[in-house]
C-alpha cells in the first residue's frame, strides 16, 4: 500500500476526540452505555383476539423500520466523521454515505411514491456512484424526512393496499410484498452499518445488551 493511502486510512481509522462527534446519547467511551433499546412486545392471545393479520404485519413493521433499525443506524451514522461516512475498504464495497443514499432511494422509491400514486423518479445507479462527500447532516435529514413519510404511509395502510398489485422498479408485487421489501432491505444495510461503525470505532454499541446476562430478555 503507498505511503500517501497508509496515511489516508490511518486517518479515517483513528478515532474522533470525544468533542468532535455529534452523537445522540452515544459516547466514544469502551464504556458509555448507549440508550435503553426500544423493544418490540408481541400481542398476547388476548390482545389479539380483534385484530387482523394486516394489522399485526403493519404494525411490526412500522416497529422495526421506523423505531428500531433506523434510529439505530442514525445514531451509528451520527457518531462517524464526514471521512469516515465515506470510507470504503475497497472499491467492491459501498461506504455508508452511499448506502444512506441507496436506503433513500429504496423506501421512496418501493413505499412512498407507490402507494401515493408518485411518478418514480429513482436513480439508483447514481446512489452508488456518488464519490463526493455530502456531509452527513444532509445525508440524515434526507433519510430522515422519507422516513416520516414512510411512517405516515404505513400507518394508513389497510388489507386492500397490501393486497393490491404495484409496479416497482421493473418487478410486479402485491403491497405485502412492497413492504416486507423495504422493511428486510432495510435491515440488511443497517447491519452493514453496524459492522462499518464497530470495525471504526472498536466499541459495543449496546443494541443487544439486554440479552447479555441470560440470552433471554428479562420480564
Amino acid at each position: 500500500m503507498m505511503l500517501r493511502e497508509r496515511r489516508f486510512m490511518d486517518a479515517i481509522l483513528r478515532p474522533l476526540p470525544e468533542s468532535s462527534i455529534v452523537t445522540h446519547s452515544l459516547q466514544s467511551d469502551h464504556h458509555a452505555r448507549p440508550p435503553e433499546p426500544r423493544l418490540y412486545s408481541a400481542p398476547t392471545a388476548m390482545q389479539t383476539t380483534d385484530r387482523s393479520a394486516t394489522d399485526l404485519f403493519l404494525e411490526f413493521s412500522r416497529h422495526q423500520l421506523i423505531e428500531t433499525y433506523w434510529p439505530r443506524m442514525r445514531e451509528c451514522v451520527e457518531s462517524l466523521s464526514d471521512d469516515q461516512i465515506w470510507w470504503r475498504p475497497n472499491h467492491a464495497s459501498n461506504s455508508i454515505g452511499n448506502l444512506l443514499l441507496h436506503l433513500n432511494g429504496n423506501v421512496h422509491q418501493w413505499l412512498v411514491a407507490s402507494f401515493r400514486g408518485l411518478t418514480d423518479e429513482r436513480d439508483r445507479p447514481a446512489e452508488f456512484a456518488q464519490r463526493d462527500v455530502v456531509p452527513t447532516a444532509t445525508l440524515v435529514a434526507d433519510l430522515a424526512a422519507t422516513i416520516a413519510e414512510a411512517a405516515d404511509v404505513l400507518s394508513t395502510l389497510s388489507e386492500a393496499d397490501l393486497l393490491a398489485t404495484f409496479h416497482i422498479q421493473g418487478y410486479t408485487v402485491t403491497g405485502l410484498e412492497a413492504v416486507y421489501q423495504v422493511v428486510e432491505h432495510f435491515a440488511m444495510h443497517y447491519g452493514q452499518v453496524v459492522f462499518i461503525t464497530k470495525q471504526l470505532r472498536d466499541v459495543n454499541l449496546g443494541f443487544y445488551r439486554q440479552l447479555d446476562a441470560t440470552g433471554r430478555v428479562e420480564p
